[in-house]
């Protein structure tokens, strides 16, 4: 590697921090202080709060990179470019008989490796964190109570419901779940003051995924009667079965259906999480995530495409205006921006197939790239 290389990757680099750096601590700045009374209730129960934001925007930080690498990644090609044709030192390397391409080849392959390393994040780091990652400020110990919408096991066939969930214990308050009619031997729901998920488990309380119910209020005398099956899997676990595991007021409600799943928490799972759940028959995932299990697929190729279109036309203007070059970007990515937004509405309300919608604007912006570079590459 080279001088030139080594001046011109700090530069990148150096904005790239610097812009990344300045848009984080806005937004820390912003958030804080509009939440400021969540974060002395909760500090006062997780050991301070200074050790409370930072554990928060820790995580938050993961998530903020991986929304703005693209844009800051073009950001900053496009200033570093604009940079060196301002000062003259683009027309002294072309005088010394290198192309342009060459000068900015060390710029496009840190671009490239920045995207990488985004869908890198998005698939192995951000979803260790998705709790955290999903968590509301308002909600920073998840012990505050989020509404919860009602959803269908799509393989028992029953409807879970309940008033609010809590995150940190896994925890429905006043659950209600609806039988399907072939299991209406005890009536036609089951109902309590809380139920609580709990993995498959192995050993002497061997059970699979569900909820634990406390405080059955509905159906009456389970402790007496025996359990129910469906399509010879057990769906309805009763204390009479299972003595040394569950209370004369308890029950076990079996289900595939997680609390992630029932509470919608889906947005930072992996590509592997999202198949895996298409895979699950209790779950029935819409056009928005079959489209979304496309659309990660497409995302790194989105970024480069987008880069390769703004890149044209800022070498190959004469203007040696930094803040027009940025202009230009803007402009770019805009246009990009609605154009793969407005396809992911088509996809999302199943006016265009999924797979077709995630995968249009690849489609439409790699011709225009192509063209664009040729002059670049001559």
């Amino acid at each position: 590697m080279g001088i030139i290389d080594r001046y011109l990757l700090r530069q990148f680099l150096k904005t790239f921090a610097i812009c990344f750096l300045s848009l984080m601590g806005l937004y820390v700045i912003l958030d804080c202080t509009t939440h400021i009374d969540d974060f002395l209730r909760c500090g006062e129960k997780s050991g301070g709060v200074l050790n409370l934001i930072v554990r928060l925007y820790g995580y938050r930080t993961l998530g903020f990179f991986d929304r703005t690498s693209n844009i800051l990644t073009l950001v900053s090609l496009m200033f570093t470019v604009a940079w060196i044709q301002r000062h003259n030192e683009m027309t002294a390397l072309m005088a010394a008989g290198i192309s342009r391409i060459r000068v900015i080849k060390p710029l496009i392959f840190a671009s490239v490796a920045i995207c990488l390393l985004a869908a890198a994040s998005r698939e192995t780091v951000i979803p260790r964190f998705r709790e955290e990652l999903t968590r509301k400020t308002e909600d920073l110990l998840g012990d505050q109570g989020q509404k919860l919408k009602s959803v269908y096991d799509a393989q028992t066939m029953v409807l879970l419901g309940g008033q609010k969930t809590y995150a940190d214990r896994k925890r429905i308050e006043n659950p209600t779940f609806l039988m399907p009619e072939t299991l209406w031997q005890y009536g036609k729901q089951v109902r309590g003051e809380n139920a609580f998920y709990l993995p498959p488990a192995e050993g002497k309380h061997k059970h699979p995924g569900g909820y634990l119910f406390e405080g059955v209020k509905e159906p009456k005398n389970l402790d007496t009667r025996p359990s129910l099956f469906a399509n010879g899997k057990i769906v309805l676990i009763t204390p009479r079965d299972m003595p040394d595991w569950l209370k004369s007021n308890q029950c076990f409600l079996a289900s595939d259906l997680t609390f992630e799943q029932l509470a919608g928490n889906v947005e930072f799972s992996s590509v592997y999480q999202l198949i895996a759940g298409l895979h699950n028959r209790s779950v029935e995932y819409g056009a928005d995530v079959r489209r979304g299990i496309h659309s990660r697929f497409v995302q790194p190729f989105l970024d480069i495409v987008l880069l390769f279109l703004a890149l044209p036309l800022v070498m190959r203007r004469e203007s040696r205006k930094v803040f027009l070059a940025i202009g230009i970007c803007i402009g770019i990515t805009t246009v990009f921006m609605l154009t793969v937004i407005g396809f992911q509405w088509l996809g999302d309300n199943s006016i265009l197939n999924p797979a077709l919608a995630a995968w249009a604007p690849l489609m439409i912006f790699v011709p225009s790239a192509v063209g664009l570079g040729q002059a670049m590459w001559e």
